[in-house]
């Protein structure tokens, strides 16, 4: 019977680490300080982290694309007891629509058995292609847009026409964009955010069926540990910025030719992800002040039993300053 004993569930401790990123960050909501939001999240994590019973070590940190403050690679996070993790942090996903009061960024930390993520090293940009559980199965990140919206279609019973796909607004997407159009699909494009985007795939009410586009590497990591709980999938291809970039990364033995698939991404079943909204999104409300208390909004995910949690959490500012350190 001893076997059938259920493991701890790491997801319900992590949301602890997304909680207090968020009400620590939501506070600049719409005041322009990017770095001051991101600092106020990272303290806030790392704090928390730490209390966290685990030996992780951070393989997907924040801050270095950005120039921001850092939970860095490498850096031991936890109590330093079993189980040993990989850990995928994004204290601020979506710092410019923090910035600037607009929707959908979220606090994002996922984990894996030591050893299953894929560590990008400096190569921070990938493009993606993501779905929800209809149409796993049906992607293929080689072929044309036009191909790929044909089966998600297919696979989801509905008219090209129908679709929602949703994209980063760059100037590298134009042509993207203008396919898509060509096709017929419909078109949300996104100032920052593709975590959350690419979440939205795999949630029925959002009415989003793919995300395309170049984004972040840490954040197709982060989003493969969560969409391989929740039953969707994720492909992506290491992107190069110019011919510097990619020279350099072929002689380091990077393969910008080959397909990620969520296998490479992360390797294993037995994931967890947490992410606390910060400003309102279609995945979860952001953080809500009343006089000293808070209310935040949180997803968690396991991927031993693809059980997906959405969680209202009520805090007593006042408590908390009395047992941290941090300024929520």
């Amino acid at each position: 019977m001893l076997d059938n004993i259920p493991t701890r569930n790491l997801a319900l401790e992590l949301v602890r680490v997304t909680e207090a990123a968020a009400l620590a960050a939501g506070r600049f909501m719409g005041r322009g300080e990017k770095e001051a939001a991101d600092h106020a999240a990272v303290e806030a994590m790392r704090l928390v982290l730490k209390s966290v019973e685990m030996d992780g070590v951070i393989v997907i940190g924040e801050g270095e694309k950005d120039n921001a403050p850092m939970l860095y690679n490498g850096e031991h996070v936890g109590n330093g007891s079993p189980p040993e993790l990989d850990v995928a942090v994004d204290p601020i996903d979506g710092t410019r629509p923090l910035a600037f009061g607009r929707a959908n960024s979220i606090a994002v930390v996922a984990l894996a058995p030591r050893g299953a993520m894929f560590n990008p090293g400096p190569f921070v940009y990938m493009n993606k292609i993501a779905v929800g559980p209809e149409a796993k199965g049906r992607i293929n990140i080689e072929k044309s847009i036009t191909e790929n919206l044909k089966a998600i279609a297919k696979a989801k019973g509905k008219a090209v026409e129908d679709l929602t796909t949703i994209i980063l607004d760059r100037d590298r997407h134009k042509e993207m964009i203008a396919e898509i159009r060509k096709a017929g699909a419909r078109i949300r494009q996104i100032p920052d955010g593709d975590v959350a985007a690419a979440l939205m795939t795999a949630m029925p009410d959002t009415g989003v069926d793919v995300l395309f586009g170049v984004g972040g590497t840490p954040e197709g990591v982060i989003t493969a540990c969560a969409l391989r709980a929740m039953g969707g999938e994720i492909q992506g291809k290491l992107y190069a910025r110019d011919e510097h970039e990619l020279r350099n990364g072929r002689e380091a033995g990077f393969d910008f030719e080959k397909i990620l698939t969520m296998d490479d991404l992360v390797s294993s079943e037995d994931v967890f992800f947490a992410a606390t909204g910060i400003t309102d999104g279609e995945l979860m409300q952001g953080v809500r002040y009343y006089g000293d208390g808070a209310t935040t909004d949180s997803l968690v995910v396991r991927g031993l039993t693809g059980t997906v949690r959405q969680m209202t959490a009520h805090h007593r500012i006042d408590k908390l300053h009395l047992l941290s350190a941090i300024k929520y």
